[in-house]
């Protein structure tokens, strides 16, 4: 089988990283790995300069995409996690809606519905962040049900006070 040089891995970027990140992380790696420096690496400089060569130029980068998507492996696309019995102990108690299992991070193993009941504004924080998006619109649909929940337990406290 074919294989292809991974030059992304090379860089060290994520394949949609921006041109200007690319530039600036082979700058990095160029001065870290130049064999004029102590400790460069000659092969490593040529690799780096390679896959400088073709992910700097729009058009070799885009030939260079359609090839690494050509020959990756057709897998299906993964079927969402739900909550199964809480397992860990240190999780809070088995959801009462269905929600997605956070597979990063320090809620890691917990699902939405859990993190939303312990540390809301961690779920606000993540539907913020790029690596939330996936999770954006059932963030948003949890944690307004935790905040209608939340609305009326709130109210009773001032109407007891009167």
């Amino acid at each position: 089988m074919l294989q292809l040089i991974d030059y992304y891995k090379i860089l060290q970027v994520d394949p949609g990283a921006h041109p200007e990140v690319v530039r600036a992380a082979y700058r990095v790696l160029a001065r870290v790995y130049h064999p004029d420096i102590g400790g460069g690496s000659a092969e490593k400089m040529i690799a780096l300069n390679n896959a400088w060569a073709v992910i700097s130029d729009q058009a070799m980068r885009s030939a260079y995409d359609r090839s690494r998507a050509a020959l990756a492996p057709r897998a299906a696309a993964p079927a969402p996690t739900y909550a199964r019995e809480a397992a860990h102990a240190s999780r809070p108690s088995a959801p009462t809606i269905r929600s997605t299992i956070l597979d990063f991070g320090r809620y890691q193993g917990w699902t939405l519905e859990q993190v939303a009941r312990t540390d809301p504004d961690f779920l606000e924080w993540l539907a913020r962040m790029p690596i939330g998006r996936p999770y954006r619109v059932e963030i948003e649909s949890i944690l307004a049900t935790v905040r209608a929940a939340a609305a009326p337990r709130a109210a009773a406290p001032r109407a007891a006070r009167r």
